[in-house]
């Protein structure tokens, strides 16, 4: 009675041992898959700040050139309407 005994033990246990390993594979998988998809997103992250950085931005200069003549133009006109007012 005592080997039987000690043979469905060490079965159990062997059992016991294969089901952790299994989780410890899956979660091993799931630690793998993360840290994939982790550094690929660090890696696109980077690449948009460098391109950001290195772009020049061609609109705001437009902008502020588009700004200055159409503010200079805007109050020039009503400067001069000011003046035909007191003229008459």
């Amino acid at each position: 009675m005592g080997k039987l005994e000690e043979l469905i033990s060490a079965t159990k246990l062997n059992d016991f041992l294969k089901k952790n390993e299994e989780q410890e594979k899956k979660k091993t998988v799931i630690l793998w898959v993360f840290a994939i998809v982790g550094a690929v997103a660090a890696v696109a992250a980077i690449a948009y700040a460098v391109y950001r950085f290195l772009t020049p931005d061609y609109l705001e200069d437009f902008e502020d050139d588009f700004d200055d003549d159409f503010d200079d133009d805007f109050f020039e006109d009503d400067d001069d309407e000011l003046f035909e007012d007191e003229d008459e």
